[in-house]
């Protein structure tokens, strides 16, 4: 079994900056994928920027050169610095885990940013 805890989410106003933290315990491989995904009201979720074991690294169009997605193995914790953050960044952000074919979720947490 594996539980995902997120945190740092909150309200900020454009242009600013949030980091959220995901620690992930329980039966954790060294080989994985750790990610974040959103989902804003009414939207689909959607992937925000994924890191597997090796450090490669992938982000959404649209939030590249802005986040920066960065992972601790020996805390087994991702990270995802937002900078430069937009009112459309508003949404539920979720962590999520990949591996050996299940997929984890975390409980998702608020990120706010008005205008």
């Amino acid at each position: 079994q594996v539980q995902l805890v997120e945190s740092g989410g909150g309200l900020v106003q454009a242009g600013g900056s949030l980091r959220l933290s995901c620690a992930a315990s329980g039966s954790i491989f060294s080989i994985n994928v750790k990610g974040w995904y959103r989902q804003a009201p009414g939207k689909q979720r959607e992937l925000v920027a994924i890191i597997v074991s090796g450090g490669t690294t992938r982000y959404a169009d649209s939030v590249k050169g802005r986040f920066t997605i960065s992972r601790d193995n020996a805390k087994n914790t991702v990270y995802l610095q937002m900078n430069s953050l937009k009112p459309e960044d508003t949404a539920v952000y979720y962590c999520n885990l990949q591996q050996y074919g299940t997929n984890y979720w975390g409980q998702g947490t608020q990120v706010t940013v008005s205008s």
